[in-house]
């Protein structure tokens, strides 16, 4: 089939469809129409969003959305599964494939669904309990509620050591906030102060002081690989699982960018991720894990799921099909290529990078140098068409609301064809933007860290620059809609 022949049945298949949803509530068509006119005309640099293939979104929208289908392969709670088992077979088998991986559980809706079925897994599997110890567990149902406050107090008084939110961390690796520092008795390994960089030697003195049921891995906003090898030996040393999450750098890994050391896939006893971001699949989760934990996991519904969304899980075959393809190598690599374009473009631009640049997908820019907040630079930037999100700098004075950076991800004007000199310019437009941008005051006259002036005739002047390499890059390249 052409690439002529192909768009012209996928702007069919597009305009049909929403000319169906017309029929019903046209607010919502008109509203999807404005979402792609918005994501055509904008900078996306949000680094966990991507564009998926038409493949994998017409993928979603069929009646597989229709179906129940607890339980497992062959083991549903539902009649007439047969066809759900063949979508959920190809997907875990293109995941084991794509990432050399044991077992692959590709139920779980999102990355903090995935992450909670492998920490219930770890203390399914790790945890022996004086209480169980002198119960039969094939009368779980027959507990007297005494023994379940005792098993609730012994899982729920185990320990977790992630990386902190301010170095890059994520929320569910033991935020007290979310209910993975909720489960657990947390604590927090950071990065050097002076460098930004992960200090292996003391997350492992952590690690000895602390002694974690669970040692996190993974980031989602360190702009720097890491060595997997190290954290397990860590995790050995101390009895430690090795939990790795990898939703943000996915993609580098199944492109084969993040190889050795540095594929935590070999080295974890689970690995966990979302199959958008850099993977460029739908919006969901999955969990990879090592024969001894495949079983555990494999009770991810109903331990901690309900029913799995079929037409997802269908969606996430076709994108790891995609992904098992030498131009998404391609693809993977100019994502980190591109990612060290951005870094470079900044610093010789005078910008300021937490650890001074990049190896992977992501960017973290300090605009404290500007005066300004996280959340001023981002809604500046917003206004000229920028699309990014602020984020915590190590040690951050202005918290996780206001902040004083803004993160910055390559994969999905990657994903359009930018490369290189794009990519300079696009340092270029920020910069201008941050450069001409002031904070603003509070009503009563004070420094405000929200509020900002943006210099007259600066937001069109970017627009206009950054909408001819935006032209030379259209979205979705053929799909018209009328």
């Amino acid at each position: 089939m052409t690439d002529a022949t192909l768009s012209q049945l996928t702007s069919g298949a597009y305009e049909q469809a929403l000319k169906v949803i017309e029929s019903v509530e046209p607010r919502i068509a008109a509203a999807t129409r404005q979402e792609l006119l918005d994501q055509r005309g904008s900078l996306k640099l949000i680094a966990s969003e991507n564009y998926a293939s038409p493949a994998v979104l017409l993928t979603m929208g069929t009646w597989f959305s229709d179906k129940y289908a607890e339980g497992t392969v062959g083991h549903r709670f539902y009649a007439a599964c047969q066809n759900v088992d063949t979508v959920e077979s190809l997907a875990a088998e293109h995941a084991r494939e794509l990432f050399g991986a044991p077992y692959a559980y590709v139920q779980p809706h999102s990355g903090i669904d995935a992450n909670l079925v492998a920490f219930w897994s770890i203390l399914a599997n790790r945890v022996e309990t004086p209480t169980l110890k002198r119960l039969d567990a094939k009368n779980v149902n027959e507990l007297a509620e005494a023994d379940w406050e005792a098993l609730r107090h012994e899982f729920g008084n185990q320990r977790l050591l992630g990386m902190s939110l301010d170095a890059g961390g994520h929320l569910t690796h033991g935020f007290r906030p979310n209910i993975s520092g909720k489960m657990f008795h947390q604590q927090q390994y950071g990065t050097d102060p002076e460098t930004g960089l992960l200090d292996y030697d003391a997350v492992a003195a952590k690690a000895r002081e602390f002694k974690p049921l669970v040692l996190v891995a993974g980031y989602s906003a360190y702009p720097r690989r890491v060595n997997f090898a190290k954290m397990r030996e860590i995790a050995d040393e101390v009895g430690a699982v090795l939990m790795v999450d990898m939703a943000h750098f996915a993609g580098l890994v199944a492109g084969k960018v993040f190889t050795g050391e540095e594929d935590p896939v070999p080295y974890a006893h689970i690995t966990t991720t979302t199959t958008h971001k850099s993977l460029r699949g739908p919006r969901g989760g999955m969990v990879l894990a090592q024969e001894e934990f495949a079983a555990d996991v494999d009770r991810g519904c109903p331990m901690v799921l309900g029913g799995p969304l079929s037409h997802v899980m269908a969606a996430k075959a076709v994108a790891f099909a995609e992904a098992r393809t030498t131009e998404f190598q391609d693809y993977s690599q100019k994502v980190a290529d591109n990612a060290k374009s951005l870094a470079e473009g900044f610093l010789t631009r005078g910008a300021e990078l937490v650890t001074g640049g990049t190896d992977n997908h992501i960017v973290l820019l300090d605009v404290s140098s500007y005066g300004l907040t996280g959340r001023q630079a981002e809604s500046a930037l917003l206004d000229a068409g920028v699309v990014t999100n602020r984020n915590s700098v190590p040690s951050d004075p202005n918290g996780a609301w206001y902040t004083s950076g803004i993160r910055l991800g390559t994969p999905a004007l990657t994903t359009r064809g930018f490369g290189h000199d794009e990519f300079d310019t696009v340092a270029e437009l920020i910069v201008d933007v941050l450069s001409n941008t002031e904070a603003g005051t509070t009503k009563a006259g004070g420094p405000s860290k929200a509020s900002y002036v943006l210099g007259d005739g600066v937001a069109d002047r970017v627009t206009k620059r950054s909408g001819e390499m935006l032209d030379k890059h259209p979205l979705y390249p053929g799909l018209v809609l009328g």
